[in-house]
């Protein structure tokens, strides 16, 4: 299995740098004396598309030649990564075929028509996005670029955690959400190689779990009927992702739906910035195990700032 390294981040990130925003690391004191931790909040909702995918669909896409972009790019995405891989594709001036389920949110569908995609629903199911993206690259030719399980896209992600400890560079652990497992995968890689006694922590719903027993059982399960309000973390993990986590992840841990909401009201309201639940459930994971960060320097990736504002969990 060809894994991505960090030399494939510091690649990305020489890369994607004219195109990608540096995000800017907030804190809080407020948050801090309700956690007990020191938090470090990178802000990829300040990200292109209001989201961290933006650097993982932006290396992928970049990372391709003039040939392979003839054809266009093509990828299956409820979210952020159809948006991000719609952007990147206007930018190198080739097209995104993106396969979207019908129930993906309004917000995220306008984002991926206002950068040029070219949208194809399907129904709301892991097997029908999979379907209908093969007969598009079949069809089209384009390139597949995968929401989250792909050396560049990974490697892409990895950026964050680089950018971050650039920033702040004597932090006891990392806490990201983990959904399809990119960002998680990619954190782990930087946050390892630079600091191998640097925590990493993934986030997730209890409602969608399938990470944390994969990471439990130590081999990768299914996730079945997930059910969650973080609708970026609805998605299976990875195989590449995996992989990864199992090798450089310290652990795993869930939060309810509940916590999330709480910690996204928090953030709203203490940090007055827009996050949506996805990016909560970091902070969310902090709050239930306030024991094990207390007194830590904690770096939490928000990992993006979509939200259906018509649809506000609070």
């Amino acid at each position: 299995m060809n894994l991505p390294t960090f030399s494939d981040i510091e690649d990305a990130y020489l890369r994607i740098e004219a195109q990608t925003h540096i995000t800017p690391v907030l804190t809080s004191r407020a948050i801090d004396k309700i956690t007990g931790a020191e938090i470090f909040f990178k802000c990829e909702n300040f990200q292109k598309v209001g989201a961290f995918k933006f650097r993982g669909a932006c290396n992928a896409v970049f990372a391709l030649n003039a040939e392979e972009l003839a054809s266009g790019v093509a990828t299956h995405s409820s979210g952020n990564h159809a948006a991000a891989l719609a952007l990147a594709a206007q930018l190198r001036q080739t097209q995104a075929h993106i396969v979207m389920p019908q129930n993906a949110p309004e917000i995220k569908k306008k984002a991926v028509v206002s950068y040029g995609g070219l949208i194809t629903f399907c129904e709301p199911t892991l097997q029908a996005r999979e379907e209908t993206l093969q007969k598009i690259l079949e069809q089209t030719g384009a390139q597949m670029i995968h929401p989250y399980d792909q050396k560049e896209v990974i490697a892409g992600q990895g950026t964050c955690a680089l950018e971050l400890i650039q920033q702040q560079d004597d932090l006891d652990a990392i806490v990201t959400p983990v959904g399809g497992g990119g960002l998680l995968a990619g954190t782990s890689i930087t946050a390892k190689y630079i600091n191998p006694e640097m925590e990493v922590i993934g986030a997730e719903p209890q409602g969608a779990d399938d990470a944390a027993q994969s990471f439990q059982k130590k081999q990768r399960m299914p996730s079945l009927h997930p059910n969650t309000i973080a609708d970026g973390l609805l998605t299976a993990l990875g195989k590449l992702n995996y992989e990864l986590i199992i090798k450089n992840v310290d652990d795993i841990i869930t939060t309810p739906d509940s916590t999330t909401i709480e910690a996204m009201r928090l953030i709203w309201e203490r940090m007055k910035i827009i996050v949506e639940p996805s990016s909560a459930v970091s902070l969310a994971v902090i709050l239930d195990n306030k024991e094990a960060f207390k007194g830590k320097k904690v770096g939490v990736v928000l990992s993006g700032g979509n939200v259906d504002l018509q649809h506000l969990p609070f």
